[in-house]
């Protein structure tokens, strides 16, 4: 019969055990099994000074989206190059698509560079959306044995946390923001800063109670509009968190979704150059026009609308309606300037752009940038995710924490069954 452990070791085998227990973190995973992609969120913590263009070369995407995702007004000189402070939070828009069963993004490459380690790449390059283990997995042919010698140059993929869940939550338009938890962070925290409900994150993210620790991923769901674009449209299946900009077209449309509303708003771009024609035929309306006459019955309204990028040509659509009263004039996200100091507090949880304004303004007066002119129904409570609680979408210091905690276990058990011998 084996050895029972000695009564004054039990208490420190079970703490142990249970500090294991509690070290990873948790990351909500949506299971999938079809090809489609769709547009969601990562937020991201700059772990350093970077220009604009640096931190969308990071996450592979257009500078541009980056800035008019973060409500940034792109009509500053040189904006592109602009040199945002460390510690800045950004919305990083990425396409989500499925890959081996599971929601990721797949289109985020990363050249190694000197002292660059699995460990810094993961926890500070990336701030936590991924694992050194996720790193591996995701690059087999790459020389990672050892994790802390990596060659200079090394083309990496770099699989980042998303989710879709239909780019709805409760049957409403919604894009979902993949968040790395801080250690001063509460879910009740998190629901306020971006408008949604302890219950709603909880039923999300398949929380059993609302503890959430430092490195947990969760998905954030953040309102928006949608567009209802053709399937053959380049751009199908388009959605603009509220607050935001998006920008389509090969650059010459942007769309906007304004605080409060769910109704997309497309316009000419301000970067438009070389366009195809916007106007709609048979009328002297260009996309983003609206008339209205009033009469006694109520408004007759005339719009010319952009309905997606089909074959490179931009598809513009005129309608006539009538309704009861006429419409007020276009409510546009407030835009800010590229920031170039930290907003608030450092100590304040979290900061991160509001949904309602983006980055904070620093330009009150502008409104909007100059211009030339799914697959089935979420459960009825809301979309409900898997949530792996030994997800190698963890922070560095949890997995270290783990490691070490699995030494100092097995050590002691050795020890006290050798005494006990």
């Amino acid at each position: 019969m084996p050895a029972l452990l000695p009564t004054g070791a039990l208490p420190l085998v079970l703490f142990l055990g249970a500090f294991l227990a509690r070290a990873a973190a948790k990351s909500t995973i949506e299971p999938c099994s079809n090809a489609d992609t769709c547009s969601a969120l990562v937020g991201y913590t700059l772990y350093t000074d970077l220009k604009v263009s640096e931190v969308a070369s990071l996450f592979s995407i257009d500078p541009i989206s980056l800035l008019l995702t973060n409500a940034v007004d792109i009509s500053y000189p040189d904006v592109e190059n602009h040199i945002l402070p460390s510690q800045l939070f950004l919305k990083i828009p990425i396409p989500c698509s499925c890959v081996d069963g599971i929601r990721k993004s797949g289109s985020v490459s990363y050249k190694t560079r000197p002292s660059d380690t699995l460990a810094s790449i993961s926890a500070a390059v990336y701030g936590g959306l991924v694992s050194t283990d996720q790193i591996k997995d995701a690059n087999p042919k790459a020389e990672l044995s050892d994790p802390a010698v990596i060659s200079v140059g090394t083309q990496l993929s770099i699989p980042l946390p998303c989710t879709c869940f239909n780019n709805s939550d409760n049957n409403l338009p919604a894009v979902y923001l993949s968040y790395v938890v801080k250690d001063v962070d509460t879910l009740s925290g998190i629901a306020a800063r971006y408008v949604t409900t302890v219950s709603d994150l909880m039923n999300v993210n398949s929380l059993g109670s609302a503890e959430i620790k430092d490195g947990d991923i969760l998905a954030i769901p953040l309102s928006a509009c949608a567009s209802n674009f053709p399937s053959y449209a380049k751009d199908y299946g388009l959605v603009v968190p509220n607050g935001s900009y998006a920008i389509t077209a090969s650059h010459c449309v942007q769309c906007s979704c304004g605080p409060g509303s769910r109704n997309l708003y497309c316009m000419p771009a301000s970067l438009a150059v070389s366009c195809s024609s916007m106007q709609c035929r048979n009328s002297n309306l260009m996309i983003g026009n609206v008339t209205t006459q009033q009469f006694g019955g109520g408004c007759n309204v005339t719009s010319c609308s952009y309905s997606g990028f089909v074959n490179g040509s931009i598809a513009p659509t005129l309608s006539t309606f009538l309704q009861p009263r006429c419409p007020g004039s276009q409510q546009f996200p407030q835009l800010g300037a590229p920031p170039t100091v930290l907003p608030g507090s450092l100590f304040s949880p979290a900061p991160a752009p509001s949904e309602m304004g983006g980055l904070p303004s620093t330009n009150p007066g502008s409104v909007v940038p100059s211009s030339g002119a799914v697959f089935g129904l979420p459960p009825a409570g809301g979309p409900t995710g898997m949530n792996s609680g030994i997800s190698g979408a963890s922070s560095l210091t949890n997995h270290k924490t783990c490691f070490t905690a699995m030494l100092v276990l097995a050590f002691v058990v050795k020890f006290v069954l050798s005494t006990s011998l």
